[in-house]
C-alpha cells in the first residue's frame, strides 16, 4: 500500500508540478523494460539461492559459510549490474556528470584540494564541485583519487572495486548477528543478505562502497564488545568509524546502531578507550591537511537546499523515503521488522528465547537511524542509495520468519523486476 500509494502520487505531484526531480517516482529511475548479458546468470543465481540457500547456510561450516555468502553477492549483484550491459551498467556509473570521478584530475595535489575543498561547495562557488563530490565528505573522492594513482583508475576499475567492496556488508553483517545474537539466527539471515533487492544499487553505487565501510566498523565493534581481541578489533572499529563520518555526513547517526552494539555487548567498556582512540585518527589526519568537516556541512546545507533538495517537498519524500525502503530491503524485511516489533514490544519470543530479541534489536537501531534521516529533511529523495549503510542491518530481521524460501522467492523477484523494467541511476 506504502509503495502503490508513493508510485501514485509521486506520479501525479510530478507531472502536475515536477517537483520531485525523479524520473519513475519514488526511485531515480526510467521506465526501460529490457534485458542484458547478466540476465541469464541473474536468473540463475536467483534460482540456486532460493532452492539450496537456507539448506546449505544451515550445514556449511562457519567460516566456509562467511565465503560462500560473500561469493554468492558477488555473483548476485554482477549479474544485476550487467543486465543493463558492461558499459552503462558498470563502467560509466560513477563518470556521470554528478559523480565523483569527475573531480578525479582536481585532486593531484591532495593536501592543496582539502584545503580548499569548502570554497568550491556551494553552486554559486567558482568551479563548485559536481554534485556527489560537494555533498559529501572527501573521504569518497579521496579512494577514487588513490585507486586512479596505483593504476586502477576510470570507471571499469571504480565500478568493480565498489561491487567488491560492497558486497562484503553481508560478510560483516553475518558476523556481527552471530555474536551478537547467535550463529543460528544469521545462517537463517544468511540467503536474505545475499539475495538482497538492495544489490541493484550496491552495483553501482559508492554508496556501496560506504555501506560496507560502515558494516564492518559495526562488525568489529561487535567482536570487541563480545570478547574477541577488545584491543585490535576496538581500535579497527574505531578507524572505520572516522573513515564511515568522512564518506557521508549522514553516516554519523550509525552512532545509533554503535549504541545498541554496546547494549548487547558483553564486555562493553574494555575496548572503548581503544574505538576512542582509533576514530580519533582520520578526522585528526584530514584536518591536518586542511578539511574543515563541521564547516563543509554548514556550507553543504546550503548547497542542498540551492539544488534539487530545496525544490523536492517534504511531504511527500518524508514517507516516500520509506517506501524506497521498502523497494530496496524487500517484502520480507518488512514482515520481519513486524516480527521483531513484536518481541521488542510485545513480548511474543520465539526460539531461541534469548537471542531474537536481540536481533530485533538490532534491526530496531538501524530502523531508528533511517527515521532521524528521514525526519531531518537532509535525505528528500535518491534514498535507495543514501540508505544503503542502514538498510543492510533491517535485512537480517527475515531470519524471525518461518518458510524462508517462499520469502527469498518474493525478495529474488522484486529485484529481478525493479533491474529489468526500470533503468536505475545506478
Amino acid at each position: 500500500m506504502l509503495v502503490l500509494a508513493a508510485v501514485l502520487i509521486g506520479a501525479r505531484i510530478e507531472d502536475r508540478h515536477g517537483t520531485l526531480r525523479v524520473g519513475r517516482p519514488p526511485l531515480l529511475a526510467d521506465w526501460a523494460p529490457h534485458a542484458g548479458p547478466g540476465t541469464p546468470a541473474a536468473l540463475v543465481v536467483a534460482a540456486a539461492v532460493v532452492a539450496y540457500g537456507p539448506s546449505l547456510a544451515a550445514r556449511l561450516s562457519w567460516r566456509p559459510l562467511l565465503l560462500t555468502a560473500w561469493a554468492t553477492s558477488l555473483a548476485w549483484t554482477w549479474s544485476l549490474a550487467l543486465v543493463d550491459g558492461w558499459h552503462r551498467g558498470v563502467a560509466e556509473q560513477l563518470t556521470t556528470t554528478h559523480e565523483y570521478l569527475r573531480a578525479v584530475d582536481r585532486f593531484r595535489d591532495i593536501p592543496a584540494a582539502l584545503r580548499d575543498f569548502d570554497a568550491h561547495i556551494l553552486l554559486g562557488a567558482p568551479d563548485n564541485w559536481p554534485a556527489h563530490v560537494a555533498g559529501h565528505p572527501p573521504g569518497a573522492t579521496v579512494t577514487f583519487v588513490l585507486l586512479d594513482r596505483i593504476g586502477l583508475g576510470g570507471g571499469g576499475w571504480a565500478g568493480a572495486f565498489v561491487i567488491t567492496a560492497g558486497t562484503t556488508a553481508a560478510v560483516a553483517v553475518l558476523v556481527a548477528v552471530g555474536r551478537l545474537a547467535d550463529e543460528t539466527l544469521a545462517r537463517r539471515a544468511a540467503p536474505f543478505l545475499v539475495l538482497a533487492p538492495a544489490a541493484v544499487w550496491v552495483g553501482t553505487s559508492a554508496d556501496g562502497y560506504f555501506t560496507a565501510v560502515a558494516a564492518w566498523a559495526v562488525t568489529l565493534l561487535a567482536l570487541a564488545v563480545t570478547g574477541h581481541r577488545p584491543a585490535l578489533t576496538g581500535l579497527g572499529s574505531g578507524l572505520l568509524f572516522g573513515l564511515t563520518v568522512h564518506l557521508s555526513y549522514g553516516l554519523t547517526l550509525f552512532a545509533v546502531i554503535g549504541a545498541a552494539v554496546l547494549l548487547l555487548g558483553t564486555r562493553r567498556l574494555r575496548p572503548l578507550p581503544y574505538a576512542a582512540a582509533g576514530f580519533l585518527v582520520v578526522p585528526a589526519v584530514f584536518a591536518a591537511l586542511g578539511f574543515d568537516w563541521w564547516e563543509a556541512y554548514r556550507l553543504l546545507v546550503t548547497r542542498y537546499h540551492q539544488g534539487a533538495g530545496g525544490v523536492r517537498p517534504y511531504g511527500y519524500w518524508v514517507w516516500a523515503n520509506l517506501a524506497c525502503t521498502v523497494l530496496v530491503t524487500g517484502p520480507a524485511t518488512v514482515a520481519g521488522l513486524r516480527r521483531a516489533g513484536g518481541l521488542l514490544v510485545g513480548g511474543r519470543t520465539p526460539r531461541p528465547r534469548t537471542a531474537a530479541p536481540r536481533l530485533a534489536l538490532l534491526a530496531a537501531s538501524a530502523l531508528l537511524a533511517l527515521l532521524i534521516a528521514d525526519l531531518s529533511g537532509m535525505s528528500k529523495a535518491e534514498t535507495e542509495r543514501i540508505w544503503l549503510p542502514f538498510a543492510f542491518w533491517l535485512l537480517p530481521a527475515a531470519a524471525l520468519l518461518p518458510g524462508p524460501r517462499a520469502w527469498l522467492t518474493a525478495q529474488a523477484a522484486l529485484a529481478l523486476l525493479l533491474n529489468h523494467l526500470l533503468l536505475t541511476g545506478w
